[in-house]
């Protein structure tokens, strides 16, 4: 189950793991661009993929996409928490209103998946691979996007909560946490701060976006889904509640 998978990060996540034999549920709110991902994988991979309308700060609608799912496939062993969105604005300018939006998509969406989940791996017995798509935002700040930060620094400690209470029931919790992806998110954040700041586009990502990596260079949703597979297919407890992080040497641990 990769939760807003219609594009983006989360599509290339899904089809990772088609590629690697799984079957994938694409949950997304957006139900016509996840029937097109879904077609599209299944096409490319000859690995079922199922989409499933899903508003993952609606806890019915949550429920249901899981119950769907097992009666689809049998079983969720994976989850992918993926679902995001950004809002740019200095804290004095944030609408109260935005601040519980992103952190309902990112936090309560985040909570609502993984009980889900974690309810069917518990009673399944077979254990179960949960991960987050945190950001280098869970490590460090940045300015104009406050209620972004806060979401992500919660992801971190969501998920070591979960490493404990599901190792012994043999379930493994991990973050990813990457730089700036060139992302339709993303994207639209390059204007955004390009006006609130009075700098140029190419400032925004040269002096705004890259100037700490070591290379210049986005992440790419490619090393994100490579990194993904790797901790899904760790069945050791040795790795988890840890993050990983993919941002060009932005961060060093």
């Amino acid at each position: 189950m990769v939760t807003g998978a219609a594009s983006g990060i989360g599509r290339a996540i899904a089809h990772a793991f088609a590629v690697e034999g799984a079957e994938v549920a694409i949950a997304d709110l957006n139900l016509p661009e996840a029937e097109a991902a879904a077609a599209e994988i299944s096409q490319l991979t000859g690995t079922a993929a199922l989409a499933v309308r899903t508003d993952v700060t609606d806890e019915e609608s949550v429920d249901t996409c899981v119950e769907r799912i097992i009666r689809e496939f049998g079983s969720v062993d994976i989850l992918v928490s993926n679902a995001g969105l950004q809002w740019i604005s200095p804290i004095e300018q944030l609408e109260f209103a935005d601040w519980k939006r992103i952190l309902a998509v990112h936090l309560d969406g985040a909570f609502l998946t993984t009980r889900a989940c974690l309810r069917h791996m518990y009673a399944s017995g077979q254990g179960g691979s949960i991960i987050y798509m945190g950001s280098v935002h869970s490590k460090v700040a940045s300015i104009l996007k406050a209620p972004y930060v806060t979401a992500k620094h919660g992801i971190l400690g969501l998920c070591r909560a979960v490493a404990k209470e599901g190792a012994p029931h043999g379930v493994r919790a991990n973050v990813i946490c990457p730089g700036f992806v060139r992302t339709p998110l993303v994207k639209r954040q390059i204007p955004e701060q390009a006006h609130v700041l009075g700098i140029s586009e190419e400032d925004v990502v040269r002096k705004v976006m890259l100037k700490d990596t070591v290379d210049g260079e986005f992440t790419t949703v490619a090393e994100v889904a490579e990194a993904a597979v790797y901790l899904a297919a760790q069945k050791t407890l040795a790795l988890t509640g840890q993050s990983l992080t993919l941002s060009h040497g932005w961060t060093m641990e």
